[in-house]
């Protein structure tokens, strides 16, 4: 796109804001009040359906009903753009009148300011298509299951998400930005991340008689403190490997040995490389924890997802978007982070890029990180979000054209 389109394409959006952002706050504090989790995303995605019909748009239910496929626009040049549906099992803790209503359930991810964005910039594009000002096809991607494994990113790959695709682009939720600004990187921008649960077995017995039994509290004590310390031994520093165990139970009375316990946890890291020999080392390293003591021990190491890897081209087109978008002076470059997404597998069909969106508030008052139970952003980020898909949308059709 030239200046003369990209000044056109920024006037368009100042226009439709003024029309709709007070009904994308709307939207968004609708899904943020009733969030689904990870596979039962059917109310949301019933929703988002229905909006995009409103502006003469055709979307099409996936076959579990928890996720969205639209196309806007024809032609063979196509971009995907894909949002996330899902919530995190946890509690709402915020003093808002759109806090959670489902118990233990909440956006604390921003899921539901990225699905928002989505429909918003669907409308958008529908605007543009029916003014002849649309070069290609954008596929509209609302997937489900991002935050559980399986992947809702395979869901959407086996029912044709990516048919005839050339690039794809996804935003990310980012406290630590104020509202208004973007951060992007090329190259691996999250990380891999696997599960693993660790269960020990013994006879049991009285903590009066330790040496008559297996002390199940100290197996696993070896286990969640030695195996990060041997990781970082054993594996490249510079893949980033880090595990972290979240769950460790074992018994339940003060004077008893327990006969079992477990860790669950998860295995990070930053490289390909590493991602493809942790699923041998890892188990390898906690049965050496645990030699000696006694206890059986089994492994249960669960795949999750490969880093996010940006590619270069597609990089450029969305930084370039988005200093038209937002501002030449709004965009910074992302760091990588050890967090994972499973956006990951759709670059292991297409080139694209995740951009990290800021929704922290402008004035600098502390905002609470993403997966916490206070989680919130600055709803003026909808309107930023928007603009800036908007445009990378349209810049990768046109690059597409070149």
């Amino acid at each position: 796109m030239n200046g003369d389109q990209h000044e056109r394409l920024r006037a368009h959006l100042t226009d439709w804001l003024a029309r709709h952002e007070a009904e994308l706050v709307t939207l968004r504090r609708h899904i943020h009040a009733n969030p689904e989790l990870s596979g039962q995303e059917r109310a949301t995605a019933a929703l988002v359906a229905e909006r995009l019909r409103a502006v003469g748009l055709t979307p099409r239910l996936l076959a579990g009903r928890n996720g969205v496929i639209c196309d806007v626009g024809a032609g063979d040049r196509v971009v995907a753009l894909r949002a996330d549906l899902d919530a995190l099992p946890m509690p709402d803790i915020k003093d808002v009148p759109y806090r959670s209503t489902v118990e233990n359930v909440c956006h604390a991810c921003g899921h539901d300011v990225h699905t928002t964005i989505l429909v918003g910039v669907g409308q958008v594009l529908a605007e543009l298509d029916r003014a002849g000002q649309l070069p290609g096809r954008v596929r509209l991607l609302f997937q489900p299951s991002e935050e559980r494994l399986p992947s809702g990113a395979l869901q959407v790959i086996a029912e044709d998400g990516l048919a005839d695709v050339q690039s794809i682009f996804a935003l990310h939720c980012y406290p630590q930005l104020p509202a208004g600004y973007a951060a992007v990187r090329t190259g691996p921008i999250t990380a891999a991340a696997d599960l693993i649960e660790v269960r020990v077995q013994g006879p049991g017995g009285h903590t009066a008689r330790p040496h008559l039994t297996v002390d199940l509290a100290y197996v696993l004590g070896r286990i969640v403190v030695e195996v990060p310390a041997l990781l970082s031994r054993r594996l490249d520093p510079r893949a980033g490997a880090s595990v972290v165990f979240g769950a460790v139970h074992v018994g339940a009375a003060p004077n008893a040995i327990a006969a079992e316990g477990y860790a669950r946890g998860t295995v990070r890291v930053l490289t390909h490389d590493g991602w493809r020999v942790l699923p041998d080392l890892v188990p390898q390293l906690v049965r050496e924890a645990a030699a000696g003591t006694g206890a059986e021990v089994a492994v249960d190491y669960v795949r999750g997802v490969p880093p996010v890897v940006n590619d270069r081209a597609t990089t450029a087109i969305l930084e370039a978007a988005a200093r038209m978008a937002l501002g030449p002076d709004r965009v910074r470059e992302a760091e990588q982070s050890l967090g994972g997404e499973d956006f990951a597998f759709y670059l292991q069909h297409v080139p694209g890029t995740m951009v990290r969106l800021g929704v922290g508030c402008p004035d600098g008052t502390e905002m609470v990180d993403i997966h916490q139970p206070g989680f919130d952003v600055d709803e003026s980020a909808l309107g930023h979000g928007v603009r800036l898909m908007v445009h990378t949308a349209v810049a990768a059709l046109t690059a597409q054209a070149g």
